[in-house]
């Protein structure tokens, strides 16, 4: 892998209802990105995630199920302080990102600037299968995520 690139990481539990829509917008997303992009469904598997933040990524995309604090279905973009990870309303659920986060800093390695693109849950009790709301939302977060990476490929590695 060269330096430079950008990793798109979907995260959640499929057996969580909503939790689920990490892997839901991975699995429809082109995989005809230039070279530069790298798409990964990494599902609960945290310490996946975080040897393969030892690379030297660009930015980091992560696409997750946001804990219950507004409405359901309403997908956000936001920058991530992977120093303050929990204060950015990422959930702590089968793969925490903010221990994913330190698990790369207690291997020597640093998390490259990190974007989230999340969608507010409506039910994340067992089951397979996304609620009606967070499933409708499924295609704007594929959309968000195309507009992130375009921006981040146009921009100079020192402006992500």
């Amino acid at each position: 892998m060269a330096t430079g690139q950008l990793l798109v990481a979907g995260i959640g539990n499929i057996f969580l209802g909503d939790d689920g829509f990490g892997p839901e917008v991975l699995a429809r997303l082109p995989h005809e990105y230039d070279e530069r992009v790298c798409l990964r469904d990494y599902g609960i598997r945290g310490m996946h995630l975080a040897y393969d933040l030892l690379e030297p990524w660009r930015a980091l995309i992560l696409v997750d199920a946001l804990p219950n604090r507004g409405a359901a279905g309403r997908v956000e973009v936001l920058r991530a302080d992977p120093d303050t990870a929990e204060a950015t309303g990422l959930d702590a659920h089968a793969m925490d990102p903010a221990a994913v986060f330190a698990g790369v800093r207690a291997l020597g390695g640093t998390v490259p600037p990190t974007i989230v693109v999340g969608c507010q849950v409506a039910c994340v009790e067992e089951g397979i299968g996304l609620s009606d709301r967070v499933a409708a939302a499924v295609d704007a977060a594929t959309t968000a995520v195309a507009d992130v990476l375009a921006e981040l490929l146009a921009a100079a590695p020192e402006e992500v």
